[in-house]
């Protein structure tokens, strides 16, 4: 019996340094961009570097704001394009497609998440770039050269799409089909459980393949970094150039090395993206805890 408890303890306690250790490494990442972003912060306070739009390390320009701004424009565009063709394909999926259509088509989403991101690049360069140039920029801008912030979405919601439905898929999936049934017995059609009863059920698990996905979208880099244009500058509108943070630094670390407080301001924008993405998760985790407390 003895030994029995022993090795209880000992296996609880080492899940425990184990879990311990894998929480850690947010913050030792955390710590460690900060050490290597020192040097820029000694020399420029965060405000400074952030608001600023400049962006010349030779003459020892960091501005920030366009690399931020591009990030989000970028990936927000993402999220509004991929949300309602995930949420609709998820719908249909698990709720109207017949079950041989759904063995046969599932998979073929799931394999979209196995094809490498330089890929999407090329697919967006010779595809999405010449069709926004010349079949919906005209209509709303006097030129574009097809590489924008539009652009760049279109391909980052491709990216995230089998994500996103795969997830959705399987929370839709796990409500209890007594659920459908009551409400279709109190004379509700088939759209109004899915729209009231399964999808309000199942809001909780939405949330969280929505989360997981702009976490994805924030860090991808090689497709965007081909279709946005990488131009410094803060877009104004879908139609403009963007150069999002990972952009930045897939193309400047490990060069220009030599210019002072460059590999500095590298290790900021990485920090910067880190952040970014930890305030994103933060909100988002509070706001599923409402939900959840508020459907239980």
């Amino acid at each position: 019996m003895k030994i029995r408890l022993l090795k209880d303890k000992v296996i609880g306690t080492g899940m425990l340094t184990f879990s311990i250790l894998s929480v850690s490494m947010v913050l030792l990442i955390g710590i460690g961009l900060y050490w290597r972003s020192l040097p820029i912060l000694q020399n420029y306070s965060v405000w400074e570097l952030i608001s600023a739009d400049t962006w010349r390390p030779l003459k020892g320009s960091f501005g920030f704001f366009p690399f931020i701004m591009g990030t989000l424009w970028v990936t927000g565009m993402s999220i509004v394009i991929a949300i309602p063709l995930c949420l609709l394909t998820a719908i249909y999926l698990s709720e109207y497609a017949p079950t041989r259509f759904k063995s046969i088509f599932l998979p073929m989403i799931n394999m979209l998440a196995g094809i490498p991101p330089v890929i999407y690049g090329v697919w967006g360069v010779f595809f999405v770039v010449p069709i926004v140039q010349r079949y919906i920029a005209p209509f709303f801008v006097d030129f574009s050269t097809g590489f924008t912030v539009l652009a760049g979405s279109v391909v980052l919601a491709v990216m995230i799409f089998p994500l996103i439905v795969s997830i959705v898929v399987e929370v839709l999936q796990t409500i209890p089909k007594e659920l459908r049934e009551a409400s279709l017995s109190l004379g509700a059609t088939k759209w109004e459980t899915i729209k009231k009863v399964i999808l309000r059920k199942a809001m909780p698990g939405i949330i969280a393949a929505v989360v997981l996905a702009v976490s994805r979208a924030f860090g991808e880099t090689i497709a965007v970094l081909m279709v946005c244009g990488n131009v410094p500058i803060s877009p104004k509108s879908i139609f403009d150039p963007a150069y999002p943070l990972p952009a930045l630094l897939a193309n400047n670390f490990g060069e220009m090395m030599s210019v002072p407080l460059y590999d500095a301001a590298l290790m900021f924008s990485a920090l910067l993206l880190f952040v970014i993405i930890l305030i994103f998760n933060v909100i988002s985790r509070m706001i599923l805890q409402k939900i959840s407390i508020r459907n239980a």
